[in-house]
């Protein structure tokens, strides 16, 4: 009997993985879609999000079910918990992927060679914090994912770079504010998106070490000198 419950929590457990891969292949998407000017790959992404907003019902679906069937305790009831948490967080991550594709769509047809900043910069941080959280969910390395949420700052100062230059050019350029307006929606959405990688890899801590580190005093410490650092390098 034992061994079907495991069978359960491995089924839930590789739909999160799923989940995840998509979710990644949504921000990458989105992110080629603006910079090789494909609007291929917008329309991929929007594809993509109902994939993702299935795969999420599914998994509080199956979480529901087995808190109600299995009554689970320790490691198995912190799997099906954060798990279902780690869901909400990469359905959102599609979300902001899709709004990323859908700007782009807009700017592709009234712009078609925008000032992209440091937007792809941005882009592949957080598809690199998304993956490392996720690689850590799947190895089970709450070590490594400790490391991740630090990043977190340098996001934060590189979205706030692209938003002072992008204020910049609407105010020289008054007849590209809407472009340059919707590519700072772009950049919103990517440090979003790092904001969702960076809840997976709390996740993935509290999982495996059943150690919370939202709103911990150190590691908003070190949140801070890695932002400090981030714009002192810029």
């Amino acid at each position: 009997m034992r061994r079907f419950y495991h069978s359960e929590l491995e089924a839930f457990r590789s739909n999160l993985v799923l989940m995840g891969e998509k979710a990644i292949e949504q921000v990458r998407f989105s992110m080629r879609a603006l910079i090789e000017q494909q609007p291929e790959f917008a329309t991929r992404v929007l594809e993509l999000d109902d994939e993702v907003d299935a795969l999420e019902k599914e998994i509080d679906n199956e979480g529901i079910r087995y808190i109600s069937l299995r009554s689970p305790v320790a490691s198995d009831l912190r799997l099906i918990t954060t798990g279902m948490k780690a869901g909400h967080d990469l359905e959102r991550v599609g979300d902001e992927a899709s709004t990323i594709a859908k700007r782009t769509l807009r700017i592709l047809n009234t712009a078609p060679h925008p000032s992209l900043n440091r937007l792809p910069e941005l882009g592949e941080l957080a598809v690199e914090m998304l993956r490392d959280s996720i690689d850590c969910f799947l190895n089970e390395d709450a070590e490594r994912a400790v490391q991740i949420p630090p990043r977190d700052g340098q996001a934060d100062a590189i979205h706030r770079e692209i938003y002072k230059a992008y204020g910049e050019l609407m105010a020289e350029h008054a007849d590209q504010v809407q472009v340059y307006l919707d590519l700072v929606f772009v950049a919103k959405s990517l440090e979003r998106i790092a904001d969702h990688a960076t809840n997976l890899a709390e996740e993935v801590v509290y999982m495996y070490r059943a150690q919370d580190l939202r709103h911990n005093d150190d590691m908003k410490r070190v949140k801070r000198a890695q932002r400090k650092e981030a714009e002192f390098g810029a």
